[in-house]
């Protein structure tokens, strides 16, 4: 908590996102190009901060304290929607810049669409950055208040005719899909760290994933995307060491799972750090084993509840992957 309560001057990233805007931006579609404001972003980071905390310290000790993390849950989310509409409206505008590239007419008038278009998209990019800075300070206040990390429910942008303008289209489209690369597609070791939705034994599995990060400092984490338990665990984790989280979460039922793990196991993975669990978890494990990927493997623990079923529970699957893999 007290590394993130905010000094008198803004974080890096508040700076970047609100501290230097454009001279120029078009806000709402239609307007013409003016000089806009952007918060002051010390005043930004604040108030982000005091959304979580002034909520933190409400509710803490009362009835309302088992609801307070539903509740942050929300308000974090809320800046999410709005940086995905964001990011759909820029994708649109993208794609309008790459259409009008393509089709070059010589004339002031389809330049200065094509300028306006892209001065617009350059406009949402900033909101949309602005807007992302804002729900990751909150996610991470919401991280120091209830110690989890916080997750959306859904799924994470020469020819002799051309003019400057159409230069200046291409290489706008040419930087935003590398930053959009990085930003989807982390370059990394890929590591996977899955387990049961029921475990609450975090020191082990943080310090495995803080020695793997000692051995590979450029690593992605790759989890099976479940909101409670182990993958909660390694999520918490990877917000407080800054390490890319992908969440391979399921999209349908019956045997979704075991598709989701041929999928994993596609990757080109450097370790892997499993916790005993159900079929699905040896299934993971034995997969894992065939291709010579080195695994850390931890038990269940002994006061885990147990299930009805123990021959439905899959622990015998693990045990025996684990002895005959």
């Amino acid at each position: 908590m007290p590394e993130l309560i905010a000094e008198e001057t803004a974080t890096p990233e508040f700076e970047a996102s609100f501290g230097d805007p454009m001279p120029l931006s078009i806000i709402e579609h239609g307007d013409e190009p003016g000089e806009h404001d952007m918060p002051e972003p010390f005043a930004a980071q604040k108030t982000c901060g005091e959304l979580m905390t002034s909520l933190y310290l409400l509710l803490t000790d009362t009835r309302l304290d088992p609801l307070a993390p539903d509740i942050a849950w929300g308000i974090v989310n809320s800046f999410h929607f709005v940086a995905g509409t964001l990011q759909r409206r820029e994708d649109s505008l993208a794609d309008k810049i790459r259409d009008m590239t393509r089709r070059m007419e010589p004339g002031e008038v389809f330049n200065k669409e094509l300028e306006d278009l892209q001065l617009q998209c350059q406009s949402v990019i900033e909101q949309r950055a602005a807007v992302e800075t804002m729900r990751d300070y909150a996610a991470a206040m919401y991280r120091a208040c209830w110690r989890k990390a916080w997750s959306p429910s859904k799924g994470s942008k020469a020819s002799s005719v051309t003019t400057a303008s159409y230069i200046s289209a291409v290489d706008f489209l040419r930087e935003r899909a590398l930053a959009k690369r990085e930003k989807y597609q982390p370059d990394g070791l890929v590591v996977v760290s899955s387990g049961p939705a029921i475990w609450d034994d975090w020191q082990p599995i943080w310090t495995t994933m803080s020695a793997i990060k000692q051995r590979t400092p450029r690593m992605v984490v790759v989890t099976t995307g479940q909101r409670t338990g182990w993958d909660a665990i390694v999520a918490a984790w990877c917000a407080r060491e800054g390490v890319p989280l992908v969440a391979y979460a399921l999209t349908g039922r019956g045997k979704a799972a075991f598709a989701r793990n041929r999928k994993i196991g596609e990757l080109d993975i450097s370790e892997a750090v499993l916790g005993e669990g159900s079929g699905i978890q040896a299934n993971l494990y034995q997969m894992l084993r065939k291709k010579g990927v080195p695994i850390h493997a931890f038990r269940k623990p002994a006061d885990a509840p147990k299930p009805r079923k123990p021959e439905a529970s899959g622990e015998y699957s693990f045990r025996r992957a684990r002895r005959y893999a």
